[in-house]
């Protein structure tokens, strides 16, 4: 399907990559995916990736800075002239008409600003996981209905002892919406990883038909052996094989390098990618679900649908306060009732499950995400998934690329030598270089810059094509050339010096062959150098009980090599791009929690499926969208900065809900009459006051988060 696509982090192999199929999900239409049109989403439209996730909480919330201000305006009517739980005061005085007015005004507050938290809860019970939307539910439609209640019996039967709940209604939803709307605001996702690469795809393709005539046609019609037409600065429609002409193909989307690939006759080509001046006719390879980006997608969309299964710790103790409130209320309804009257049994219930209502709880969380994320974009990292944050605190290890990760990336030419005696180092040198000037491999970059600085006069190569997971292969003066592999020479029976191998790898080179047709002409090695603060870096997460595992796509020894100076225990080598993400699930599945770092879309499987994916700033789009949190300035030490300030957070986060919670935990209890046999009973206008006190520490304690920076 894409056999020659060029990848980069794979030092060794110049390797390209073809996603396998097997095991991955068929729930997603590629097709309706490539045909959405986001161009015109906005932030305060869309929800954080674990709001929309999480049983659908808040899937229909719209746009909650709207939703926000005009339930302000609504409920105006409501804070001035309803009179606050247990007092027969207005803020202004009544007048003939103000109850209906507070009515109105209550109920339009009801349906349209506490909507997304009656929906939240629907999805909420409908998965048997009553969490924070249903306790908010619970708290505005005791409050609202008992409310209807006390009005008719004020305003029709004249019973003037009931009490409304119309203030704590307004001021719960009120609440709840700003809490909802700072945490948005603070994790804001530009679009998600799937939108991004059905964007990558064009609309129509340019379909050459037997008689030579081209039409157009939706992306959907597109079947293998079409043959398209591709003019010049077009998206590829399509994976295919070129079967006429020849240009510069744009392959960042995968490869994260941004050089353009020669491609001619015979050559891959992936869809998604864009192409240069020349005009293309490729016949299709692989189209729909069979295509890379549909694959790709597939691998993303899977591992976010068993990541949307985790539930924040703000969520578990709202559903156990539910549970509380549930508790109390129906058992002070059957005590009171007993006991005294069902007008007092019902107002006890009532007072319980209003007094449940999770104002400072709802203010808690969001107000540390608010916060945290503030700090974190001052220090050169976004968040864009709030679970980040509390999944750092489970992190025991964190993969990484070699290339451009630990190492700077900039390969050098260390060693070449010719093993013919008609044949020079330097004409040797030539000869790769010519193979490698068609690569943006970071090995091809040493390969040329050493040519440059020697003045050679570099042979046009012709035909020149990537071998999967091997290395180029391509005509020179009408001669077949390759540059392969250490691995490739073994499969192929072909001897080579064993010991040289191991001396050129064991000091950190990158070791390959230069090939005439099956005999060796010339072995070279390229090395990288490593960044550094990466040795730091690394003592830096071992010292916080922080396994670091490298990965790499080089050989065995070259990786073992950097692995032993930079004091990694952990690594695997000779990885092809597909094999990140199945080295993430393996670790998951071994009870492992896992950060994930990269910046391609051969990263982005593995980014969704770690419990945290890290993209680096310089990565591809497609990469970043799959990320939870970005490195603006693509410095890996910068996630140890991220992870001290996700464990201040972490604390900052307990500490609120301690706060939030602790009121409930005191005021639902006593707001019930467990204590009545001893003259104490809470009355709804200390559980007021207390609930406002409450609210504020939270606020308070939220600003005194701070960062203590990594020296």
């Amino acid at each position: 399907m894409m056999g020659d696509v060029n990848m980069t982090k794979q030092n060794e192999a110049h390797d390209s990559s073809k996603m396998t199929s097997a095991e991955m999900p068929t729930n997603m239409d590629h097709e309706q995916m490539s045909g959405m049109d986001h161009s015109q989403m906005d932030h305060d439209d869309t929800m954080s990736g674990d709001m929309m996730m999480h049983g659908g909480h808040m899937m229909h919330m719209g746009n909650l800075k709207k939703k926000f201000w005009i339930s302000v305006i609504v409920a105006i009517p409501v804070l001035l002239f309803s009179t606050l739980m247990g007092l027969d005061r207005t803020i202004l005085p009544a007048f003939p008409g103000s109850n209906w007015l507070v009515l109105v005004a209550a109920s339009v507050l009801f349906f349209y600003g506490g909507w997304p938290f009656l929906n939240g809860a629907y999805y909420e019970l409908k998965e048997r996981k009553p969490a924070m939307m249903t306790l908010i539910a619970l708290g505005t439609s005791v409050a609202y209905f008992y409310s209807l209640y006390t009005f008719v019996q004020r305003t029709f039967l004249h019973n003037q002892q009931v009490m409304d709940f119309f203030m704590e209604l307004a001021t719960l939803i009120l609440i709840m919406l700003l809490g909802h709307w700072l945490e948005m605001n603070a994790i804001t996702n530009a679009g998600s990883a799937l939108q991004k690469m059905a964007q990558l795809l064009p609309g129509e393709a340019h379909v050459q038909q037997a008689n030579g005539k081209t039409v157009d046609r939706p992306l959907s019609a597109i079947k293998v052996d079409d043959l398209l037409i591709v003019r010049g600065g077009e998206a590829i429609p399509a994976d295919g094989k070129i079967i006429a002409g020849s240009s510069q193909v744009n392959e960042s989307l995968v490869t994260g390098e941004s050089r353009a690939i020669t491609k001619k006759v015979a050559d891959q080509v992936i869809g998604g990618s864009t192409n240069g001046d020349g005009v293309l006719t490729i016949k299709v390879t692989g189209t729909g679900e069979s295509g890379y980006l549909a694959q790709v997608m597939k691998l993303i969309g899977h591992a976010q649908n068993d990541k949307s299964r985790t539930e924040t710790i703000a969520d578990r103790v709202a559903g156990w306060l539910f549970y509380l409130a549930l508790i109390f209320g129906i058992g002070a309804l059957i005590f009171w009732w007993i006991n005294a009257d069902f007008a007092m049994a019902l107002e006890r219930m009532v007072t319980v499950l209003v007094i449940a209502c999770p104002h400072a709880l709802g203010l808690a969380v969001p107000l540390v995400v608010a916060r945290s994320t503030s700090i974190a974009a001052a220090n050169g990292l976004l968040i864009q998934e709030r679970q980040a944050i509390e999944n750092a605190k489970t992190i025991t290890h964190v993969f990484m690329d070699k290339t451009g990760t630990l190492t700077e990336g900039k390969f050098t030419l260390n060693e070449i030598h010719s093993y013919q005696t008609d044949l020079t180092d330097q004409a040797a040198l030539t000869l790769v270089a010519a193979l490698e000037q068609h690569s943006s491999h970071p090995i091809a970059t040493g390969v040329l810059a050493a040519a440059k600085q020697q003045h050679l006069s570099i042979p046009a190569a012709t035909a020149v094509q990537t071998i999967k997971g091997v290395g180029l292969t391509g005509q020179i003066s009408g001669q077949t050339y390759a540059i392969v592999t250490a691995d490739y020479l073994q499969n192929q029976q072909i001897s080579f010096d064993q010991t040289e191998f191991d001396q050129l790898a064991s000091q950190g080179n990158s070791v390959s062959y230069l090939l005439k047709d099956q005999t060796i002409m010339a072995i070279f090695g390229a090395g990288d150098q490593i960044k550094p603060s990466a040795k730091d870096f690394i003592a830096a997460l071992n010292k916080m009980n922080i396994t670091p595992v490298m990965l790499t796509g080089d050989n065995q020894a070259t990786a073992a090599k950097v692995a032993a100076s930079l004091g990694v225990t952990e690594y695997r080598a000779q990885l092809l791009p597909e094999d990140k993400e199945k080295v993430v699930h393996e670790y998951q599945e071994q009870g492992r929690h896992v950060m994930m770092v990269g910046d391609g879309v051969n990263d982005a499987p593995a980014l969704v499926r770690a419990d945290i994916g890290v993209a680096i700033g310089a990565g591809t789009d497609v990469a970043i969208d799959a990320a939870d949190v970005i490195l603006v300035h693509s410095d890996p030490a910068d996630i140890l900065n991220f992870l001290n300030l996700a464990r201040a957070t972490n604390r900052k986060m307990i500490e609120n809900l301690w706060w939030g919670a602790g009121y409930n935990i005191i005021t639902i209890p006593l707001a019930a009459g467990v204590l009545a046999g001893a003259g104490i009973i809470l009355q709804p206008a200390v559980g007021a006051v207390i609930m406002s006190l409450s609210t504020v520490v939270v606020a308070l304690n939220a600003m005194t988060l701070h960062l203590k920076r990594m020296s």
